[in-house]
């Protein structure tokens, strides 16, 4: 492309604290700019962003819906004339996948979000046309990213795609802290400190993390940070229990990574997860987690005795919250950072940007 930078359009529904948003507004922050021109559009208001973006030329449309932002967005992909478009949430991959009818040349990317995402968003809008038009439009796109093993399986064996079409990129670490000279030395007698960050929503599985909190004996402290609609059940279950005097409760913090290095272990109770960000960064700082065997990316960042422990049930997860274990923080951390640093991570998805305008001269 000679002296021409690749022009990259990342699309995002909103810049509140989400998964997808983090991930890609990192990217986009992240780019090479001596090889990609990076623009970052988001179509909710910029009110309501709760990531910092300060490495990339980012444009609001201040729309309330995607639905209400597709002509805007269909505008500015006519006049700005990207190299390739990325999206990540599933109703925006699926307006991409139609976009790609009307802009043959550009390169339409989606980066899915969660195992059987795009399912599950189709039955809650209870519209039957809109399973259609998903199953016309992931086909057309030029690349689907999928975060995890299991997330790519389900893609495709749910929608008709070629597999050369879909690709594992993982989720990079986005919040580093140097934790080469933490120690957490324990006390045995002292208050276990355990922690879960993530949207108070069923398929998270707070309500079977409380459950066996409860039984437990010894003394401990449990911090819950997030915001959603399972809220009132899940405080009403710590009433239940009558552990309300261990439970510290943070609707939202911009100091996770604080939080995490405080807590001796995170617990995950979700059904299923995509790249669970939350889990990576905790190992990312230090502190090791237990979670239980779900569909999604978490047995690919947890490895047994090194950094946390996946179990089966909640037999076996409370077993594990009884067992006392002695872990060293900057062996979590490399860990992770092998596998998930910053430089890997954005290295892949300049190697997929640049493969899939190479094919496209090419054919």
């Amino acid at each position: 492309m000679g002296e021409l930078k690749i022009k990259i359009l990342f699309i995002l529904p909103s810049l509140r604290a989400g998964g997808a948003e983090r991930v890609i507004s990192f990217i986009a922050q992240n780019m090479d700019k001596s090889l990609f021109e990076p623009t970052l559009l988001v179509i909710g208001f910029e009110k309501d962003k709760t990531y910092s973006i300060e490495n990339v030329h980012t444009i609001f449309l201040n729309k309330t819906r995607v639905l209400g932002g597709i002509y805007s967005l269909f505008l500015y992909i006519l006049k700005y004339k990207p190299n390739i478009v990325m999206s990540s949430i599933t109703h925006v991959n699926i307006v991409l996948g139609i976009f790609s009818f009307f802009f043959p040349i550009i390169k339409f990317i989606a980066r899915e979000a969660s195992v059987g995402g795009n399912r599950v968003v189709s039955k809650s809008l209870k519209n039957a046309l809109l399973i259609t038009i998903s199953k016309i439009a992931y086909p057309r796109l030029n690349k689907i990213i999928c975060q995890s093993k299991d997330m790519r399986i389900d893609l495709l064996n749910n929608y008709k795609l070629s597999p050369e079409k879909v690709l594992i990129i993982n989720n990079p670490i986005t919040n580093f802290k140097d934790v080469s000279s933490i120690a957490k030395p324990r006390d045995k007698n002292s208050c276990v400190r355990y922690i879960t960050i993530g949207r108070l929503v069923e398929v998270k599985g707070h309500l079977r993390i409380l459950k066996a909190l409860s039984k437990i004996s010894f003394d401990y402290s449990y911090t819950i940070i997030g915001e959603g609609p399972l809220k009132d059940d899940i405080f009403k279950a710590i009433i239940d229990y009558g552990i309300q005097d261990k439970i510290i409760y943070i609707p939202f913090t911009s100091e996770v990574s604080k939080y995490l290095m405080e807590s001796d272990l995170f617990l995950q109770g979700s059904f299923v997860e995509g790249f669970p960000n939350a889990v990576l960064e905790s190992c990312a700082v230090g502190t090791p987690v237990l979670a239980f065997n779900a569909p999604g990316g978490t047995k690919e960042i947890i490895e047994d005795f090194v950094n946390g422990f996946i179990v089966n049930n909640e037999t076996e997860f409370f077993t594990k919250l009884n067992e006392k274990q002695n872990w060293n923080p900057s062996l979590i951390k490399n860990h992770v950072f092998q596998k998930f640093s910053k430089d890997k991570i954005m290295e892949s998805y300049s190697n997929l940007f640049l493969e899939v305008l190479t094919n496209s001269a090419r054919s």
